[in-house]
């Protein structure tokens, strides 16, 4: 969709793309503390705090909004800390957020 002169956000992020699988957010979890990690085969490419995000979850929440449908359940994926790099197909990703059970997943 980049490609076809989409902007790059709706280009990576639109209805039903992104599927991972079941999580469910703990009562009471502060998601603006803690740290968000990617693991890529074993070998961490991305550690950060959360606090450092630029944008805060109430704003992309309330931004997104208005360009998307958002159900509960829906995860939101925010951005990426330094360490930007491609997966290829075989890879298998660990994503982790304090206070949240981590993520793993193959890319097929």
């Amino acid at each position: 969709m980049s490609k076809a002169g989409h902007p790059w956000d709706m280009a990576k992020g639109f209805d039903q793309s992104g599927i991972v699988g079941p999580i469910k957010p703990l009562p009471g979890q502060d998601y603006t503390e803690g740290r968000i990690s990617l693991s890529v085969d074993g070998e961490t490419k991305q550690d950060a705090p959360l606090s450092d995000m630029i944008w805060k979850l109430p704003e992309i929440i309330s931004t997104l909004s208005r360009f998307v449908a958002l159900k509960p359940g829906d995860i939101i994926f925010t951005g990426t800390p330094a360490g930007v790099g491609p997966v290829v197909k075989g890879n298998r990703l660990n994503v982790s957020v304090d206070g949240l059970p981590s993520i793993t997943l193959t890319i097929g």
